[in-house]
């Protein structure tokens, strides 16, 4: 399994992130996001699952099923650099699996919290197709940084969704999936955005991590 490791070995803690479905792990999005990450004390390991590393060398399959990849997850864990506490996580797709197993690994203490950026609540323009059944009883901690116009969920349909007090919600002013939100509209740019998220992790990640 190739990995891609950003920030200090001496960082106060390290964040696994997988990939998007359509985005691989160096995405201009989720190369971004690690620098902000690093930015704040992290150290930030990034994978890719067998699908996406498939398409570096011919063809584009489509992701499988989240439950086809929560082994795939289980190694990336296993594969990550030790001797500091693991935040588990990962964008849209990555974040849904790593929420998948979550649970497991906090028992086991493995993990110590779950970082979700842009979590699909929902397909767009499905919103009665939910992905949260498994969200209601999560006993991990876990961050969940979305934007406000964000069609996998919006604040109205997340807030009506009964999800575990265990998961905290950080809303992004005006952004879509990616967290990008529109200048004009809002202020932010997609910078300010992964800083705020970076800056409530590190305060979030000190905060939940177990002695």
């Amino acid at each position: 399994m190739d990995l891609i490791i950003d920030g200090s070995p001496d960082a106060f803690a390290t964040i696994l992130l997988a990939h998007g479905a359509g985005a691989a792990m160096d995405s201009a999005t989720m190369t971004s996001l690690s620098a902000a990450l690093v930015a704040t004390g992290f150290q930030v390991v990034r994978f890719e699952f067998a699908y996406m590393a498939a398409r570096r060398t011919g063809g584009r399959k489509p992701p499988p099923r989240a439950e086809k990849l929560l082994d795939e997850y289980r190694a990336a864990v296993a594969a990550a650099p030790t001797g500091r506490p693991l935040v588990i996580g990962g964008k849209s797709l990555g974040g849904r699996v790593a929420s998948m197993v979550a649970d497991d690994l906090f028992v086991a203490g493995h993990a110590e919290g779950l970082l979700c950026v842009g979590y699909p609540f929902h397909p767009p323009g499905q919103p009665e197709k939910l992905r949260t059944a498994h969200l209601a009883a999560l006993s991990t901690p876990t961050l969940v940084a979305q934007g406000t116009r964000d069609p996998f969920g919006t604040p109205a349909e997340v807030g009506g969704y009964g999800l575990s007090d265990r998961i905290e919600m950080l809303w992004l002013e005006d952004g879509d999936h990616d967290l990008k939100p529109r200048k004009t509209v809002s202020g932010f740019t997609h910078a300010d955005h992964l800083r705020t998220v970076a800056e409530a992790a590190r305060d979030w990640a000190r905060r939940i991590i177990r002695g």
